[in-house]
């Protein structure tokens, strides 16, 4: 399973684990909420998501590090100002946001297993590898930086 490891970035499993959504809400019972409820939950998840992924791009951006989830190892800093002083990893926590919106907009809490497995496949094939390549490049710097701030929120 090491095969898998940064290989499909992660954008694209988030729109896997968004057509699974999909499809898992025509199967599954629809959940009963107020339309302005339920665009009003999804709009503020959604613009949640987009603010931390743009502040996560920005930070990189202005790092000049590369934004290639496929090679960590080509990480030429450690970014820890800005949104990464909140959350290690800001990119994937805004489409985490933005497949609960999907979610919310799809009115299916069984579609919210696709978020579920989107963060699992994360943790597992991109976080982890990215975290022992920082490790290795960046030493003692990442390791104080991991005890300061969380992977997720």
């Amino acid at each position: 399973m090491s095969s898998l490891e940064t290989a499909i970035p992660p954008p694209a499993v988030a729109a896997l684990a968004a057509l699974a959504m999909w499809v898992i809400s025509l199967l599954a019972p629809t959940l009963q909420m107020p339309a302005a409820a339920r665009v009003a939950a999804c709009a503020a998840s959604a613009l949640g998501g987009l603010f931390f992924s743009v502040a996560g791009v920005v930070s990189f951006r202005r790092a000049q590090t590369t934004l290639d989830p496929t090679k960590p190892e080509t990480a030429s800093s450690l970014v820890s100002s800005g949104i990464y002083r909140v959350t290690r990893n800001p990119m994937y926590v805004g489409l985490c946001f933005v497949l609960f919106a999907w979610g919310v907009f799809l009115s299916s809490a069984w579609a919210l297993l696709g978020l579920l497995a989107f963060v699992l496949y994360l943790g597992r094939f991109q976080i982890a590898p990215e975290e022992r390549a920082l490790a290795r490049l960046f030493g003692t710097e990442y390791t104080a930086y991991q005890a300061k701030v969380r992977r997720w929120l």
